[in-house]
């Protein structure tokens, strides 16, 4: 059972080559393959508007899959970090990031104090970073990431489009998942 009272399922999170039986919408493809900084574009995009809203961050159990994803035995916590990208205070992007314990030793600590900060810009900063294959998903109300990611729109869609990736910092993981928001890809 979760937060709301009702059991959710976890996304399936399937590669590119994966998603013949899934076709993506024209105007989220774009967002989901980019494999450059996802901050920078928002940036770009949105102008002087741009901030991250900080929903939440603790050390809890990540998803099956995400532990799974990490190879974390799965009753093993991690840093959880919750936010909103907005654009002009237009929530864009549900972002949810994963981070070992492990990664957080060393030159990485620093991941743990963001704040407010776009982690995006601190990963895209690291000249030795490595990012595994995007995988993505199609949410709805049954998928237990669809909730969190579309609270505070006035009224929740069908369905929301997500990516998630490893990336190695310093030669250590976190996951990264995004869920693209209809606000910010209108008409899918």
């Amino acid at each position: 059972m979760n937060r709301f009272g009702q059991h959710a399922a976890e996304p399936v999170w399937r590669g590119r080559r994966a998603l013949f039986a899934h076709p993506v919408p024209a105007r989220v493809a774009p967002w989901l393959f980019d494999p450059g900084s996802l901050t920078r574009r928002l940036v770009a995009r949105c102008g002087g508007g741009f901030r991250v809203r900080v929903l939440g961050q603790g050390w809890a159990r990540p998803l099956l899959n995400e532990a799974t994803r990490l190879g974390l035995p799965p009753q093993q916590v991690a840093l959880i970090r919750e936010v909103q990208l907005l654009c002009h205070e237009v929530p864009w992007v549900y972002a949810r990031t994963v981070i070992p314990h492990s990664t957080l030793r060393g030159a990485q600590r620093h991941l743990a104090h963001l704040g407010t900060r776009p982690l995006g810009a601190v990963l895209f900063a690291d000249p030795g970073l490595r990012r595994e294959d995007v995988e993505v998903a199609c949410m709805t109300a049954r998928h237990w990431l669809f909730h969190t990611a579309v609270q505070g729109l006035p009224e929740p869609p069908a369905r929301i489009w997500g990516r998630r990736s490893v990336f190695f910092t310093g030669g250590k993981p976190l996951l990264v998942n995004e869920v693209f928001l209809p606000t910010l890809v209108a008409g899918y």
